[in-house]
């Protein structure tokens, strides 16, 4: 490889009907194959010239026939790398220069500047083709790579991103393995990750002692898939973190690892051995497939067929889906395959509520009690990333855990913005960076109440600012002053500090993804953010623009007693909601199950505390209507998970199908210039069909219509006052596919523009980004 010159020929004696063109491709183009993508494809077409890395992308000079040049351009579009995201092709004809071959140069331009490092990718066809081959050199080896596919972001320590910067910098690759790494027409060509079992990383089993296991004559891979079969709990170290696998269809063992794991509702995610199996367990659609199959390979949300089609109840057992996802790394399609096919729960590694293991001590110590066996191998793993999750709803869809396959690729903004740093709320966190026209979203951190997951947090804050070469020049937080992320921008980060209200943050978060400018109507939908009158918000329509907002709405308050307590116990925001609706004298005429269930004295005692306003905080939160709902119908009384009874709610209105669900009556009130909507006929309905025995996925079904008809009537009412015409739809509400897509359908009907969110998640998981494009706006 040459520096900074190709070789050339005279021009005069040059042929005649070559000519030349300047061509600049932008996008994800480097630290994804593309220089030596370029180069093949040249010689491929018999043109000269050369390739190389600017700040910028990537810069071309190809001298051809015009034809060669033509299908060069198209090409570089249509068939680049797997892991690259071409945005343009400009293309410009220039003076011949000569050239008699064509070169990879590097370029003086990129002198202080660093390739952006891609994400993770999982294996290519290329490699599985290899793996199974058994004349290949690397027949089942279980960390085959190469330009277009492997770990990326999890093995890098620093930049520049080469070896001696990952993980791999302990494995001196040998000679056949660094031949190819030199060589342009190879695909491994700088590929860092690249090994073979000469010289690469190894795989082996141990017991949860941390024994060796040694089987005579069979590979650490092929004895833990015969353990699995024997219903055998094995902790399997992946490429961002540990999973925790067992046999998807056998009932006792999933059930033993919920009881350890100390995960009781919470759906397990399942690994398919290909496409076929899907579709054999699950409702897919061409579109699912596509992200199923996608080098990310995240975990998809995908409707259960029939009743699941024979995996184990304690998957996923109050839930309509499945969480689907391919194997993305060798030692999975290994392990898959001495699995004999059969589908793997592969959750995180982790006990209830900690970060990943990522480490192999690590994992021994704090996983021991939960797996009986651990398939480990030393390769370190740097960054963890969790699975990231995708959820379809038609033809389109968007993430609910952005993390492993997708970070750190950015999100292009609109225009140019100062350096940024943003650190997210408590949970779901992550964090943002803003470079130029960029916006880089950290991988999921997780929820900041435990000490792991808070040393985390500031691992990858660090992290991003080394990898990106980016000194901010502000942070931004949530309002919320005990947020732990919040706490760490006023006291620790050093830097001047703009607070950004929680759903504010929302909706610009939504608008920064759509390049969305000036004022629009943004409906934020969650169970809690701090409001800037000291109450908690969570059902609120915004006039906002990227730099403040106007509340113009927001759904009535209610009291949540015992505060954090109304969030676990749902029946408590029952009794909230419901009395408030009907009174308790009446309320308790109806006879409902739920407060015998639960207990005279402890109910007697909550409806003392509403009446004496004695630790009880007011929301306006739409997710906590959800938990009353999901209490009185008999659904759930009590929060094991985030989220939870609204996750299973919608699960049972999407039951009722096409069955005819009651139509629940709210009305429209104003208060000092801002609509409330008065929901109290709407509970009232709920608790009397409730007593009355109506089916609960029919009352599900009504309170989901009823809800969509509140917002979309409050939304017209507003557009027409105000004269806006765009609609932005954020926060964790907006995870419900139905709330989402009938709203969306609503609102266009009457000729709103809708925009949701398509790249980073509805929920908390994207708010940094909103929070780092506000604080942008102010200045210093």
């Amino acid at each position: 490889m040459r520096k900074n010159t190709a070789t050339r020929i005279n021009p005069g004696t040059a042929n005649k009907k070559r000519v030349c063109e300047r061509i600049h491709v932008g996008g994800i183009v480097q630290g994804v194959g593309f220089r030596p993508f370029v180069y093949r494809l040249a010689h491929s077409l018999g043109l000269s010239g050369w390739v190389a890395n600017t700040v910028h992308g990537i810069i071309i000079e190809a001298e051809g026939e015009n034809g060669a040049l033509d299908s060069f351009a198209g090409q570089l579009r249509g068939q680049s790398p797997p892991m690259a995201e071409v945005l343009y092709v400009r293309r410009r004809k220039i003076k011949p220069s000569g050239f008699r071959q064509f070169e990879i140069l590097s370029s003086k331009a990129d002198s202080g500047r660093t390739t952006l490092v891609s994400p993770d990718a999982a294996v290519c066809g290329d490699c599985l083709a290899e793996m199974r081959d058994p004349a290949n050199r690397r027949w089942r080896y279980p960390f085959i790579n190469c330009t277009n596919c492997g770990p990326r972001y999890t093995i890098i320590l620093d930049i520049p991103y080469d070896r001696p910067n990952t993980t791999m910098a302990s494995f001196e690759m040998c000679p056949l393995c660094r031949a190819e790494y030199l060589n342009p027409l190879d695909r491994r060509f700088h590929a860092q990750p690249n090994a073979c079992p000469v010289c690469g990383p190894r795989v082996f089993l141990q017991e949860a002692s941390g024994a060796l296991v040694e089987k005579h004559g069979e590979d650490p891979i092929q004895t833990a898939g015969r353990l699995l079969l024997e219903g055998a709990v094995v902790a399997v170290k992946g490429l961002g973190g540990f999973h925790l696998a067992t046999d998807a269809t056998n009932q006792e063992a999933t059930s033993r690892l919920r009881e350890r794991k100390k995960r009781q509702d919470k759906p397990f995610a399942v690994m398919f051995a290909d496409l076929e199996s899907v579709r054999h367990y699950c409702r897919t659609t061409r579109s699912a497939e596509k992200i199923l199959t996608s080098p990310a390979r995240p975990i998809v949300l995908l409707p259960k067929k029939g009743r699941g089609g024979g995996l184990a109840r304690s998957v996923a057992p109050f839930e309509d889906t499945f969480g689907a996802m391919l194997p993305y790394t060798p030692i999975h399609h290994l392990l898959l395959e001495a699995a004999e096919g059969k589908p793997l729960v592969m959750t995180s590694g982790n006990s209830s509520d900690e970060p990943i293991e990522i480490d192999n001590t690590g994992a021994l110590a704090r996983l021991s009690h939960i797996a009986d066996y651990f398939l480990v191998h030393d390769r370190p793993i740097y960054m963890r990333a969790d699975d990231s999750v995708i959820q379809p709803i038609g033809r389109r869809s968007f993430p609910v855990r952005r993390s492993r396959g997708y970070v750190p690729r950015p999100v292009r903004l609109r225009k140019k913005y100062p350096p940024v740093l943003a650190v997210g709320g408590q949970l779901k966190n992550t964090v943002c960076l803003l470079r130029g026209r960029d916006a880089f979203l950290s991988q999921h951190v997780g929820d900041l109440d435990r000490l792991d997951t808070y040393r985390f947090f500031a691992l990858t804050v660090g992290q991003i600012q080394k990898l990106l070469e980016v000194s901010p020049d502000r942070v931004a937080y949530d309002l919320h002053p005990d947020y732990l992320a919040t706490r760490w921008a006023l006291r620790e980060s050093g830097l001047p500090a703009v607070g950004v209200q929680h759903h504010h943050a929302h909706v610009v978060s939504c608008m920064a993804e759509h390049r969305l400018s000036g004022r629009v109507l943004g409906i934020s939908m969650d169970g809690t953010g701090y409001g800037p009158d000291g109450t908690i918000w969570g059902g609120e329509f915004l006039i906002a623009d990227e730099r403040e907002f106007q509340r113009a709405a927001h759904l009535p308050y209610h009291p949540l007693p015992g505060g954090e307590a109304a969030i676990r116990e749902t029946w408590r925001m029952a009794r909230s909601v419901f009395s408030k609706a009907l009174g308790t004298a009446e309320l308790d005429s109806l006879g409902l199950r739920l407060w015998e269930q639960v207990g005279r004295k402890r109910v007697e005692t909550v409806d003392r505390m509403i009446a004496s306003s004695t630790n009880c905080p007011v929301s306006s939160g739409c997710g906590r209507l959800f938990d009353a709902v999901a209490a009185v119908i008999g659904l759930r009384t009590e929060t094991l998970y985030e989220g939870q009874p609204a996750i299973e709610l919608e699960s049972l209105a999407r039951k009722a199908g096409a069955r005819g669900a009651p139509v629940y009556p709210f009305a429209l009130d104003e208060t000092e210039g801002m609509l409330v909507p008065d929901l109290a006929p709407m509970f009232e309905s709920i608790a009397r069909d409730t007593a009355d025995k109506v089916a609960p996925e029919l009352i599900a079904r009504a309170f989901h219509d009823c809800l969509v008809r509140v917002m979309a009537e409050i939304t017209l009412t507003i557009s027409e006052c105000e004269a806006l015409d765009r609609v932005v739809l954020s926060g964790g509400v907006f995870n419900n596919r139905y709330i989402a897509r009938t709203l969306s359908l609503s609102l266009h009907s009457a000729g709103l523009k809708v925009y949701s969110h398509r790249l980073v998640p509805p929920g908390d998981g994207g708010i940094s980004l909103g929070q780092a494009v506000v604080a942008s706006h102010f200045e210093l």
